[in-house]
């Protein structure tokens, strides 16, 4: 499903907001090989220390029955201001709130309380690689010119090839055609369609 515009504005706030020296941020982290749970964005320190955030923009997303990942050392709600206020009463008293402003950046309206991980800190470590990974790829297979002119390349060459064969397969046909006539070109046609 597409993101909203206000989910991407959110996103690039708690960016800029968490993006600094010793701190290191990535989307989407699927926790586990096979693991059914995604955080929305999660940070990871050099102390040690992780950071989940899971962003909501309207108040169905906020009561949606998903599971939240918050498997973090913090756990934090990404809010638009205005749902904010319509949820704050909800939120547990563990769980930290970042809220959008017009700054470009988010606010600490809530501060988080430390919790014990509820998953290993090394499989927390190693969904982290995996997805920093993923989104590498990702940016780079779209961004990247070289990448694009090498699939361009690629497609051309097969294109060509293809072309080629056909050339070669008709060559073949006539060649055929003329050595054993119509009734050879029968069975010729009826090996075609059993392998098409």
């Amino acid at each position: 499903m597409a993101k909203t515009e206000e989910t991407l504005k959110l996103e690039q706030q708690i960016y800029r907001t968490t993006h600094k020296m010793g701190v290191f941020g990535c989307f989407e982290v699927t926790i586990g090989w096979y693991g059914k749970e995604r955080v929305d964005y999660m940070t990871y320190d050099t102390k040690g220390i992780f950071r989940c955030f899971e962003i909501k923009v309207s108040k169905a997303d906020f009561n949606s029955k998903a599971k939240l990942s918050f498997v973090g050392h913090y756990n934090y709600y990404v809010l638009t201001p205005d749902l904010y206020e319509e949820v704050k009463t909800d939120i547990p008293s563990h769980v930290g709130v970042y809220v959008g402003s017009k700054s470009g950046y988010c606010n600490l309206v809530k501060r988080a309380k430390k919790q014990e991980l509820v998953v290993d800190e090394q499989i927390l470590k190693d969904s982290m690689i995996r997805s920093l990974t993923r989104y590498l790829d990702e940016q780079l297979k779209n961004n990247d010119e070289s990448y694009i002119k090498q699939i361009k390349r690629e497609l051309s060459r097969m294109k060509n090839k293809c072309d080629s064969y056909k050339q070669e397969h008709q060559y073949l046909r006539n060649l055929l055609f003329k050595k054993f006539g119509s009734r050879y070109m029968k069975v010729i046609e009826d090996m075609e369609d059993k392998y098409d």
